[in-house]
């Protein structure tokens, strides 16, 4: 029987809009330090507009989140499936829904559990694939998940970038540009993975969403028109433009042989460096003025470039924010 006081599917948003996420979260009910209430207060308090309630292989505290919602706080129901050869986050699942987690690779069942999310319209993320623990690597093939998590901040309290995340993301990085030739790519998001106060929000995944419920928000992760940001002072805009027609992160661009003038702005990030990525690898950098607001622009044609994406970098090599790719044609 599914859980009473389960968190609504929908909360007060701005109607289509950016909307700002953590969908990797523990509490009290897994091995994470903060109630539920406690969190929820965190997140409100952080500027963050969703999360995702996590527990390790567990659905309890999907009953335990409708009370302390505040009504422009969405909760999506989750579990983080933490098999014997990596973990995954099920994001979207039923109320009281539990995604079995009792194999590894070598038994060959993980389409078999991806299909149960999916089933429901949930969506599955690759997590943490090069977290430096026994069963924390991922060891599972892409295929099948819709999306990597590249960015995860367990240990933000010490060092919010650090070698497995710069690891995650270089791996995804490499696979994007044939994804996209073969017509699948998956977007890559940020999360906290909080079990500590003081964690939530850093990162996150900043989504492009019609509401704020549940379907909107995952469909924008699941479609790729999101960034990643390290903070919630940070804020960035991503687009590329041909002639008259332009586009944002996640879409494609239909370039017909001109020019694409790519652009990023950014805001709340000093003397930050702006990296421009395509399938040829980092094409090219520059650096924004010190008072922590600028602009940055390249030019590239589709014949060039399948795709382009940015990272922007704080002055020491950390990551301040990353995005999905526009894909050009």
């Amino acid at each position: 029987m599914p859980p009473a006081n389960v968190p609504p599917a929908r909360a007060e948003g701005r109607g289509r809009g950016w909307y700002r996420g953590d969908c990797h979260v523990h509490s009290v009910l897994s091995d994470g330090e903060l109630t539920p209430d406690q969190l929820a207060t965190a997140a409100s308090a952080a500027g963050l507009d969703f999360i995702a309630t996590t527990e390790h292989n567990s659905a309890d505290a999907h009953g335990a989140w409708g009370s302390h919602c505040a009504r422009d706080l969405l909760v999506v129901l989750g579990e983080e499936v933490t098999t014997k050869t990596g973990h995954w986050l099920a994001l979207g699942i039923g109320p009281g829904q539990v995604v079995g987690w009792e194999y590894g690779v070598r038994e060959g069942l993980i389409d078999e559990y991806v299909a149960q999310v999916h089933d429901v319209s949930g969506i599955c993320v690759a997590a943490h694939p090069h977290a430096p623990y026994p069963s924390g690597v991922f060891m599972y093939p892409y295929e099948g998940f819709d999306v990597v998590e590249v960015w995860n901040g367990l240990w933000a309290s010490d060092l919010p970038w650090n070698a497995d995340n710069e690891a995650a993301l270089a791996e995804w990085g490499r696979n994007l540009g044939a994804d996209i030739h073969q017509g699948r790519w998956r977007p890559a998001m940020g999360n906290s993975d909080t079990h500590l106060q003081g964690q939530i929000g850093i990162p996150h995944t900043v989504v492009l969403a019609e509401e704020l419920s549940t379907e909107a928000i995952l469909a924008g992760i699941r479609a790729g028109r999101s960034w990643i940001a390290g903070s919630t002072a940070t804020d960035l805009s991503f687009t590329a433009t041909a002639a008259d027609r332009g586009v944002g992160v996640g879409e494609r661009l239909e370039t017909l042989g001109e020019q694409v003038a790519v652009r990023a702005h950014i805001r709340g990030v000093s003397s930050a460096t702006v990296s421009f990525h395509t399938d040829r690898g980092k094409a090219h950098r520059q650096t924004l003025p010190s008072h922590g607001s600028g602009t940055a622009e390249w030019h590239t044609t589709a014949e060039e470039s399948t795709f382009v994406r940015i990272e922007v970098r704080h002055p020491n090599g950390h990551m301040a924010a990353l995005t999905n790719p526009i894909t050009l044609s």
